[in-house]
This record gives structure tokens, C-alpha cells and sequence, in this order.
């Protein structure tokens, strides 16, 4: 190098800074906002009414699903929380954050972490639902995750202290694993905690059986075993769904050309090698099949991929709406909201489906995946005290994990600390936002009694 040479610069790369500084201006900003004051009022100023909340919701559902969308709301505190992302998000509108914005999951309640299948058959546990992902403070899928192991453990008869301390242990596993990758090298932070090994680390060794069971389970889930229930054979070239209604039911001919015209520019959204890929299927058949809890009465389509010989794969496609955060974190619409939940996944989780894209279908945008991809699940709910305890720390963990994809960790590490304070005022606020959702939740079952609002029972 020739005397007085300089450092080589390269427009988009990040100039060196020396880690013990970025962890002081993290630092700084707890001085700024300190850890107590997440310890706040449940109710944000001007929150809308929950009954009110709820009808506004199902504006754009289909008609004949509203019913059966309530009734799974009023199932249970914790379902209705499940469904009402946006009103805990205008309850934590205005409330103190620390400044650092990260990619969100956006709804980041305990069973919104679950098991699937990597392109190499492993099974992997992390955030597995993104309908809501958006660029927000990092604190509103915390405090999210935390009331949902309250509610969660409530609901499994948890005595209301484990319930607490497992909300707290989340929060203490996401600051202990924040602290871990902000001192790895960059690489191997961004790859860490993907495959059982994260229970090890997490320190929930309590759930290495519920992950086995729920992994042998879940390496069955496959578009195999849909084909195998799902459908019938109608000659050597053509299958059919057969109706289950109301969960699977036919569309008619014009529906269905227009999913298949979708799936057709479906296509471009994969990377060059999986389109090559998935041009290989013809697709046999479509139908409408309802999803979820907080997705009832949206739009969403399986499609039937016939492959090699007897091979089936399953697509699903499911209507991607505008995400409930956005009002209170002043976000522009998104060019295409299905766009927006597959560059949210594919920066948040650690493997994604290789299938995974975006479509338009008759002037709505949908999200494109496999349907059945070796998912899996550890119920929270059929958790006992022990167990919910472990599973807040593994669920804390992969949130944190999550979150060092789009934010610094050395930044949230010198914020977050390791001491406790943090985690005992995120627990208090926890165990106040589960009394706040027990009683919104009475208020939609009262309405429902009242005749208010249309349910159907036992959905």
C-alpha cells in the first residue's frame, strides 16, 4: 500500500465503529427512557371502544364469515387477544419507547412462534406468521409477547405468579440472548437460533419433549398428507378438493381462473432458480378454505399442485390487508401488502419457504406460500407452570433473535441491559394489559348476548 494511503470506502458499506462505543449510545438512551417506564397504564388515550374495534374489523370480511370470526373471538380472553393486534397497538400509541426501530412480527403473541420445515427437511422454530410485519419500536412485540403468556397461562390454569414470571423470563431471555449476539460476529449472530439448540441456549430444557412430540407431528404435516385427506382423484391427470364445509369449500369457474391468472404472475415474485421450480406443477384445482382466528373472513384459496407421478403440492393464498399498525405508527400503504409480509418475513425469520411470494387476485393482493410446510406447534395454553416458563424464554429468545435482523444489537444490548428492571416492569404491565383483554373480551361476549354482533357457536 503506497505511503498515506486511506481506507477504501465503498458506497453502502457501513463505516467501522468500535463496538464498545455502540453499545454506549444504547446506553445513553436508557438514560433517556429508563426501563421503568415501560411499567405504564394499560389503555391508550382515546383507544377505541373493543365491541366498536371488532365491527370495524369485519367491514371487509365476507358476510357469511363474520359469525364464525366473532365466535372464535369471544372463545376465550386469549383468543380475542389474538385477534386484536390493532387494538393493542392503540394502547401502546404515544407510550415511551426508546428509539430504535426494528422489523416488527407485528402480532408477536405466544402462539405465533411455531415449527416448519427448512428446503433441507430440518425442523426450525420461530416466528411463523407476518401479517402484520412492519418497521416499528421494538417494544411493541415484546410487551405483546409478554401479555400473551399471561393470558395464555390463564386460560391453561397457570397460578397468576408463574403466569407473571413467565412474561418476565421472556423479557429476561431476550435481553440475556440480545447481549449474546451483540457480541458474536456478525455472521454467525444473523444464522444463530434456528434449529432445537435455541431450547439449550434458552435455557428451557423443559420443552425439549413438547418439541419432539410437536416435531415428529409436524414432519407429517406436508401437502402429501392435505392430497391424502383433502382430495380425490377424478383420472390419471386431475385431482379435486372435496368440500368440507365450512373450512373447505368449492369456488366457482370465474373465481377460480383468477386465482390461477395469479398464480401465473405469482411466479415472478420467486427467486430466478425456484421459478424454474415451480413451473414444473400444473395446477388441478382450487377452493376457498377459511384460516386462522384473526384471518376468518378474509380471502383465501388453496390451490392443488399436481407434480411427479403422484406428487401433490398445496399453495395457499391468503388475502394480505392493510396492517392494523399502521394508523398509529404514522405508515404510508404499502405498494403491495403482500409484498410487504414476504420482504418482512424473509428479513425476519431465519429460513423462509423457498416458495414464498405475492400475487393480486381480482384486484386484492395476497400472500403466496406452501400451505402445509412440516408446521407445527407447542400449544401455550396446555402448558403447565414449568413449562409456560420455558416456553417464554424460548419464545423471548426468538424475538430477539428476530429482531438483531434489522436493528444493531449492540445498540438494543447497550438499551436493554441485563439487569432486571426491564422485565419486572414489562411483567407488571403484562399482568395489566391481561386484566385490560379479560374485560374487553367480556364486553364482546355481552355484546354478542345482546344480539349486538352475529356468532357462531362452537366455531
Amino acid at each position: 500500500m503506497p505511503d498515506g494511503a486511506g481506507l477504501v470506502t465503498v458506497a453502502g458499506f457501513a463505516t467501522w465503529q468500535d463496538p464498545r462505543e455502540v453499545y454506549a449510545r444504547g446506553r445513553a438512551l436508557r438514560e433517556e427512557v429508563p426501563h421503568r417506564l415501560h411499567d405504564h397504564p394499560a389503555e391508550g388515550v382515546g383507544r377505541p371502544d373493543a365491541v366498536e374495534y371488532v365491527a370495524a374489523t369485519n367491514r371487509d370480511r365476507l358476510a357469511h364469515l363474520v359469525p364464525l370470526w366473532v365466535g372464535r373471538m369471544i372463545a376465550s380472553p386469549f383468543a380475542f387477544f389474538r385477534g386484536t393486534a390493532g387494538l393493542m397497538a392503540a394502547d401502546l400509541a404515544g407510550r415511551p419507547v426508546s428509539g430504535l426501530t426494528a422489523q416488527l412480527c407485528g402480532d408477536a403473541h405466544a402462539a405465533n412462534f411455531g415449527l416448519y420445515g427448512t428446503p433441507e427437511r430440518r425442523i426450525v422454530m420461530d416466528i411463523n406468521d407476518f401479517d402484520e410485519t412492519v418497521p416499528g419500536p421494538w417494544e411493541y412485540d415484546l410487551k405483546r409477547l409478554a401479555a400473551s403468556l399471561v393470558l395464555a397461562g390463564r386460560e391453561g390454569g397457570v397460578a397468576e405468579g408463574r403466569c407473571r414470571e413467565a412474561a418476565e423470563d421472556a423479557v429476561r431471555a431476550y435481553q440475556r440472548t440480545i447481549a449474546d449476539l451483540a457480541r458474536q460476529p456478525f455472521l454467525d449472530s444473523w444464522n444463530a437460533l434456528t434449529d432445537a439448540s435455541v431450547i439449550t441456549r434458552a435455557q428451557a430444557d423443559e420443552l425439549l419433549d413438547d418439541f419432539e412430540k410437536a416435531s415428529a407431528k409436524a414432519r407429517k404435516n406436508t401437502s402429501a398428507k392435505v392430497a391424502a385427506k383433502w382430495t380425490r382423484r377424478v383420472d390419471h391427470a386431475r385431482w379435486r378438493f372435496v368440500e368440507d364445509p365450512p373450512v373447505l369449500t368449492r369456488v366457482d369457474e370465474e373465481t377460480a381462473a383468477e386465482v390461477v391468472r395469479g398464480l401465473t404472475a405469482y411466479v415472478d415474485t420467486l427467486r430466478e432458480s425456484r421459478r424454474v421450480l415451480i413451473t414444473r406443477y400444473s395446477v388441478s384445482d382450487v377452493a376457498f378454505r377459511v384460516v386462522g382466528t384473526g384471518s376468518v373472513g378474509l380471502r383465501t384459496y388453496v390451490a392443488l399442485l399436481h407434480g411427479n407421478g403422484e406428487e401433490a403440492l398445496v399453495l395457499q393464498l391468503k388475502e394480505a390487508r392493510p396492517p392494523a399498525l399502521a394508523p398509529y405508527l404514522n405508515l404510508p400503504p404499502a405498494d403491495h401488502e403482500g409484498r410487504r409480509i414476504v420482504d418482512g418475513t424473509r428479513l425476519v425469520q431465519a429460513e423462509t419457504d423457498i416458495l414464498l411470494g405475492w400475487t393480486t387476485v381480482a384486484g386484492r393482493p395476497f400472500l403466496v406460500r406452501q400451505f402445509r410446510n412440516m408446521k407445527g406447534d407447542i400449544d401455550p395454553t396446555r402448558l403447565n407452570g414449568n413449562h409456560l416458563d420455558d416456553y417464554g424464554r424460548l419464545a423471548g429468545a426468538l424475538l430477539a433473535r428476530a429482531h438483531t435482523r434489522s436493528v444493531d444489537p449492540r445498540l438494543l444490548a447497550g438499551y436493554c441491559g441485563e439487569d432486571g428492571e426491564l422485565a419486572e416492569a414489562i411483567g407488571r404491565y403484562a399482568v395489566r394489559y391481561a386484566d385490560r383483554t379479560e374485560r374487553d373480551h367480556a364486553e364482546l361476549a355481552a355484546a354478542v348476548k345482546a344480539g349486538r354482533l352475529p356468532a357462531a357457536t362452537g366455531a
